[in-house]
């Protein structure tokens, strides 16, 4: 049997320790299937329904593991369909794979079907992006492209037509041109250096070391140094506040921590941003600069990844270029003891006050079931050392604020893309990746319908997923933005009568319970969560609940006013809510 060029490409990703490609096969990549199939003892191909959730899957999987994520897809509409979950690995900063299939070379350029040229469709999307169109070009351009993903953080493609990836292996179309060498047996990936310079730990030092209220701004890229943030935080006796993607940096239940903040933070996070004199932002580049000090107001220092993207948010005295738990090792023997722990115990003490508002609103006994109630159902009954995965919208909001990072639970959504859908796909991944652990997918009905099919894909591949649809047969999210902005709503909300999702989890063999009275909520969720398999519950709850803000601004209340007097057509209910929540709150 002659070695095909595609068994060059699958060999050199099991050289890099890839044993996972997610994909959805077409006649444009028939040729790389076949490579699987002869390696399929090395790496396994994971059959999905649509290749955005195959996309997803990848960034899930880099996101969780911290490898590369392998997506494949075929030319056209195939390649076409890859890009969303390409732009949340691209924007999330995650190493992404691509590979795509191409028409034969000999009728590029003639209109031929399906002649979509990926290359450049991906421009914008990649840090590496190839058209590959010599077999002899394919071993070192898979190391580049790797080490690329790798490096920069980011997305790397290549795309190969169907001649090249079906020609023998050694091929050389052009006698007398010199080939690349060949890659060594052993990739070599050289990691940048972790510990910033000395000079900027020792400016960091005195900078942090002078602030009387001090904040740290601890995200995603701060996962793996807990302990190296807790120990920071404790020696300068500043609070914590986290990022959405950074949720898990530090327990919820941390004397430091006081949660998040922008419109799914805490009303104490929002308070230390107005008053911190000094915020040390760790694995971070948050975008929304309304949310962070005004500039003057804080000295800066920072501790990012990337050199590119330190000191672009704000004014920043000192900003630092490692990684974060190599760093903050490196600087905390410099860093003096804070005498005075009184700005701690202040933001300690108005935690305490938030965490009892947040659980007066999970009344179990409010009429539609409260969002907040399902998610504390949830909470109470997972694992302490599950992987909640979340989509986009107002079930982030209840994520952040009900769901208690401890032990060594997890969180995982689409951050700076923030797009619906990811949910159930990262799931999926995070399932395969991780399969003695608990993995919880919180979604919406609207981005759980966008790519429902996933479920299927889990049954089919055994994997134990749990799903729990917040469902308010709206787009609840978008309704709340237009009221923000002072304009009735309108399109947001699906017509009746609502889907049952359960029934579809039943269909594909899972189990299945659509909940309507919050009395049988907490036994469905544990029911759905002791299953031996994948199980879903969906939960109708209240679409007029609103995920307001940790600290409402005048402008955003007189907005919302605006929306009612304009001719809100659900402001009897919405009011009714809102009275309930009040009630609630001053009932703790």
């Amino acid at each position: 049997m002659t070695r095909i060029v595609a068994e060059t490409l699958i060999e050199r990703l099991v050289a890099w320790g890839v044993d996972t490609v997610f994909g959805l096969p077409g006649d444009g990549i028939n040729g790389i299937m076949e490579g699987l199939r002869r390696h399929r003892d090395a790496v396994r191909f994971l059959l999905v329904h649509h290749e955005e959730a195959a996309a997803f899957m990848a960034t899930a999987h880099a996101k969780a593991t911290g490898r590369l994520g392998v997506c494949l897809a075929t030319s056209g509409p195939g390649g076409i369909h890859l890009l969303n979950g390409l732009y949340d690995a691209k924007l999330d900063h995650q190493p992404v794979l691509a590979i795509t299939g191409m028409q034969e070379t000999s009728v590029l350029g003639t209109g031929y079907q399906q002649e979509v040229h990926l290359d450049r469709l991906y421009e914008d999307v990649t840090e590496y992006n190839l058209l590959v169109d010599n077999p002899a070009q394919l071993p070192g351009v898979v190391d580049i492209a790797i080490r690329a993903a790798y490096a920069r953080r980011g997305v790397a493609h290549l795309t190969i037509p169907n001649d090249v990836q079906v020609a023998p292996a050694d091929a050389d179309p052009y006698p007398g041109v010199a080939p690349a060498r060949p890659p060594a047996t052993a990739p070599i990936y050289l990691r940048p250096p972790g510990v910033p310079r000395q000079e900027d730990l020792e400016s960091a030092a005195r900078v942090l070391n002078a602030g009387a209220r001090p904040a740290i701004l601890a995200g995603a890229g701060a996962l793996h140094a807990r302990d190296e943030v807790l120990a920071v935080a404790d020696v300068l006796g500043a609070p914590v506040i986290k990022t959405l993607p950074g949720k898990a940096v530090i327990p919820d239940d941390s004397p430091f921590a006081v949660g998040g903040i922008g419109l799914l933070g805490t009303r104490p996070a929002e308070e230390l941003i107005e008053d911190c004199d000094t915020l040390f932002m760790i694995g971070t580049n948050f975008p929304y600069t309304k949310h962070l000090p005004e500039p003057g107001q804080a000295r800066v220092v920072q501790l990012e990844a990337d050199p590119i993207r330190a000191g672009v948010r704000m004014p920043t005295e000192v900003p630092m270029i490692g990684d974060a738990k190599e760093g903050l090792a490196a600087l905390l023997p410099l860093l003096e003891p804070a005498a005075d722990r009184r700005h701690l115990a202040r933001y300690a003490r108005a935690m305490e006050g938030w965490r009892a508002d947040m659980a007066a609103l999970q009344a179990p006994d409010r009429r539609p079931i409260a969002p907040q109630y399902l998610m504390a159902c949830v909470d109470e009954a997972a694992s302490d050392g599950a992987i909640l995965t979340c989509d986009s919208g107002t079930i982030a909001t209840w994520a952040a604020r009900h769901w208690t990072i401890r032990g060594e639970r997890g969180f995982y959504l689409s951050g700076n893309l923030a797009t619906m859908a990811p949910g159930l796909p990262y799931a999926v991944a995070m399932q395969h990746a991780f399969p003695g652990r608990q993995v919880i997918a919180f979604v919406g009905d609207g981005g759980f319908a966008m790519l429902m099919a996933e479920f299927l894909t889990a049954a089919q591949h055994g994997l134990p997923i749990k799903v729990i649809v917040n469902n308010n047969n709206a787009l609840g999210q978008i309704l709340w933005e237009q009221m923000v902005l002072g304009y009735p709503e309108h399109g947001v909300r699906f017509a009746e009568p609502a889907a049952d999702f359960s029934a579809w989890a039943r269909s594909c063999g899972g189990y299945g319970r659509k909940v309507s009275d919050p009395g049988d909520l907490a036994e469905a969720v544990g029911e759905a969560l002791a299953h031996d398999g994948p199980a879903l519950v969906d939960a109708d709850v209240n679409p007029d609940e609103p995920p307001m803000p940790g600290k409402v601004t005048y402008e955003q209340a007189r907005k919302f006013a605006e929306a009612f007097l304009k001719g809100q057509p659900h402001r009897a209910s919405i009011a009714t809510t809102l009275f309930k929540d009040k009630i609630s709150q001053m009932g703790r």
